[in-house]
């Protein structure tokens, strides 16, 4: 064949041959080039909690980086995938050679299905893309409410499993996750989307100090640390854990007889963190029990009595009452840690040998399981998954009815968008807009036809209807601009827990802040607390869970910085969530007496704070105002018109109404006054909504309502500070208005 290998001569065939051999040598080195540079950075990316994402509230996606090739300073792009195209969230890194680095990245889990997916990229200091992780979908989504418990346990097996509820859907199915102590977060915000945590003795030595204080704050606000004793020298090589236990354990004893644990799972004491103050159901051993033999419950007191049951034969009280024997496990011996308590109390007891310990901590928890419940013969209990329902809290109720749907809610950042939107912004009526409408269609139809006839020109409606069109234009915008134009605006609502810690006191604060633009404008914000995130509005499962805010953010340690776009004349809410050490501002000591209680309460900043309210028991009191640096006592009785189901009832509608009302276009603003009353209606907000419908419930991230803390036996004090806020301003633009409140909330317990 003419010009082929074969009709060259010896030395074309010798050159064709070197430019082959060097075109493969060049390609194999360019392709190993591209396997050892991908060899020589590894990008990896762990979303939730073991894949595992809650809806409404902070996660941790964990970047983890190994980079053996050249140094470089990196910037991690996060964006969220599908239809949530509003923030972008950055931090840069350095990676020298040879280092591995894992990088915490708090994101606000606002979507659920098949809209929660991010995509997550590696870029050098030129902008050039070194790595990435494209449409990283979690492996589970979670309804908000749903328990979830995270898990530090021994072995890849030991997580706990939790008895399934009686609804199919998967999305509220109680669920466990395991974590690893090497990605562990060791920012507390990113642990409130865990119900509980299980902990294993034998891993709390792994844990990092930065972690151990995450933990420690995450447990003062509320959290449930679940620890499991595996050897006693776990708990004394460990200086924090040690210090944590409501117990001192010595050593490890046998208990060949625990019936009890199955005397409590029938039982009606279904809290582990019941107040002192209230009486218990004893679990007494009832004797030895031989097999086939059931043993006989205590009686239930009266005040206890049970709910009207189902077909079932149980109630929310006692959903596990029906649970068959497990004679075997029971005649199994049990390795039980033993020792001397401190400020602990027993829960379930074999004999004199506690078997759960329990106390308080802050506004949460801790319980021990003075054994281990990854060992025999816990470990093949077949009441095991329930033993985790009952530990973990899981509703009563969702193991009696299938009926229900505790899926999707209105949001409550609505609730606070609709007190702090500009009052410069006004709606045009809907019968306006259908007026003005109407008036158009005469104009451009019958009108002009009929002019036009009178004065014999039809043909010129083709310069007539132009004029229309651009004389209704500039009308509208005239309306619009009489509507909705103005100066610019910050507005912001301070929520702050105030977290008692000795002398100090931690603030667990939520900033609400609402932005008004009179242009097309961008405004840097930054975080002046050591810990702070930041994220858009929460819309709620039926409007796609994240609104429009367009946001860059960046991460600054546990803090952020932020550049944020608000279109002309609107006005946007962001949020911020955050951790600050501090004096603390208030006192409160409570004692019971005969006809009701007395409060004491001592204002300890220079602010004057106004619209005092305590919530204790089922009821809500007026305390006025609270003068500052004095002590003021106040005498409470229970009252038929003190009841707080009444209260948060006036408020019920005109929150569904506001938030309902505050998506539209047109019709009324939707706002909402008396900020003082509505932000502490607002903290009992999962007890709003219609129980027929769950499209009118409410969806609130963790850490806003309160109902948790007062059900525990625990009262809450909220006091207002006008024109106050506790922090630096996160604002770093001058605005031609502003103002700001706060809103303080201490939870005390009553002696």
């Amino acid at each position: 064949m003419a010009g082929s290998f074969y009709s060259d001569g010896p030395r074309k065939r010798v050159r064709t041959l070197v430019r082959w051999g060097l075109s493969a040598v060049l390609s194999g080195c360019l392709v190993l080039g591209v396997m050892s540079a991908r060899a020589a950075l590894q990008f990896d990316v762990f979303p939730g909690y073991d894949g595992i994402v809650p809806e409404a509230t902070w996660i941790p996606i964990m970047c983890e980086i190994k980079n053996d090739g050249p140094a470089f300073n990196g910037v991690i792009e996060l964006t969220a995938g599908n239809f949530n195209q509003g923030q972008v969230q950055k931090v840069q890194v350095e990676l020298p050679t040879g280092t591995l680095k894992r990088v915490l990245i708090p994101v606000f889990a606002n979507t659920r299905g098949f809209n929660t997916s991010w995509d997550v990229r590696l870029l050098d200091e030129r902008g050039k893309l070194r790595a990435e992780q494209i449409g990283l979908r979690p492996n589970k989504n979670l309804a908000s409410r749903t328990p979830l418990v995270g898990a530090l346990a021994r072995t890849p097996s030991g997580a706990p499993v939790i008895r399934a509820i009686n609804p199919q859907n998967p999305d509220l199915q109680p669920t466990s996750a395991r974590l690893q102590s090497s990605i562990f977060p060791d920012n507390s915000l990113v642990l409130e989307g865990l119900n509980a945590l299980y902990l294993n003795s034998e891993r709390a030595s792994e844990l990092k100090d930065n972690q151990v204080g995450a933990l420690y704050a995450w447990l003062n606000s509320g959290g449930h640390l679940i620890i499991a004793i595996e050897q006693i020298n776990d708990i004394t090589a460990s200086a924090w854990l040690k210090n944590l236990m409501p117990c001192e354990v010595k050593e490890i004893q046998r208990v060949p007889r625990h019936y009890e644990l199955q005397g409590w799972l029938n039982s009606a004491t279904w809290s582990t963190n019941i107040h002192s103050s209230t009486e218990q159901i004893p679990i007494q051993p009832y004797g030895p029990v031989r097999s086939g033999q059931r043993r006989n419950m205590p009686q239930v007191p009266a005040y206890r009595a049970e709910q009207p049951s189902n077909p079932t034969g149980t109630s929310p009280e006692k959903p596990f009452s029906n649970l068959p024997d497990d004679f075997g496990f029971e005649a199994s011996e049990l390795q039980v840690a033993v020792g001397t308590m401190r400020d602990g109390r027993s829960v379930v007891s074999a004999g004199d040998t506690p078997l759960i310990v329990t106390a308080t901590r802050g506004l949460g928890r801790i319980t021990v399981l003075m054994f281990s419940p990854e060992r025999e013969p816990f470990r093949s209990w077949k009441n095991a998954p329930t033993f985790w329902a009952k530990l973990t809290e899981v509703p009563g109720d969702w193991y009696i009815s299938s009926d229900f749907n505790q899926q999707g809610g209105r949001s409550s950042d609505g609730i606070f968008g609709a007190m702090l939107d500009s009052k410069q912004v006004h709606k045009l009526p809907i019968e306006w807009l259908l007026l003005l409408l109407i008036i158009y269609l005469v104009v451009i139809g019958p009108l002009d036809q009929y002019w036009l006839k009178r004065i014999n020109r039809p043909m010129l409606t083709w310069i007539t209807f132009p004029c229309y069109v651009v004389l209704f234009s500039l009308l509208i915008y005239f309306i619009g601009y009489k509507l909705r134009a103005g100066e610019s605006e910050w507005n912001e609502l301070h929520l702050v827990d105030v977290l008692l810690n000795g002398e100090r006191a931690e603030l667990r604060g939520k900033t609400y802040a609402s932005i008004y633009s009179p242009s097309n404008q961008k405004y840097l914000l930054a975080g002046p607390q050591k810990v702070a995130t930041f994220r858009g509005e929460f819309a709620g499962s039926w409007e796609g869970g994240a609104s429009g805010e367009k946001a860059t953010v960046w991460q600054n340690g546990d803090s952020f910085r932020a550049e944020i776009f608000v279109p002309v004349w609107t006005s946007q809410l962001f949020v911020s969530d955050w951790w600050q050490p501090a004096t603390p501002p208030l006192s409160v000591n409570i004692v019971p007496k005969p006809e009701g209680w007395e409060v004491k309460v001592e204002n300890l900043t220079e602010q004057k704070l106004t619209s005092a309210q305590i919530v204790i028991e089922d009821y809500i009191v007026s305390l006025g105002d609270l003068p500052p640096r004095q002590i003021k006592t106040f005498p409470i009785s229970r009252g038929p018109d003190k009841l707080l189901r009444d209260f948060l009832a006036r408020y019920n509608e005109v929150f569904q109404n506001a938030v309902q009302n505050r998506q539209k276009a047109f019709g009324e603003s939707g706002r909402i006054g008396d900020l003082p009353n509505s932000t502490v209606a607002a903290s009992f907000v999962s007890q709003m909504g219609r129980r027929d419908n769950y499209m009118y419930k409410f969806i609130a991230p963790p850490g806003l309502d309160l109902s948790t803390a007062v059900q525990r036996g625990n009262a809450v004090l909220f006091a207002w500070a006008g024109d106050y806020s506790p922090t630096k301003s996160m604002n770093q633009s001058p605005f031609r208005r502003s103002h700001r409140d706060t809103l303080w909330r201490l939870s005390v317990p009553i002696k």
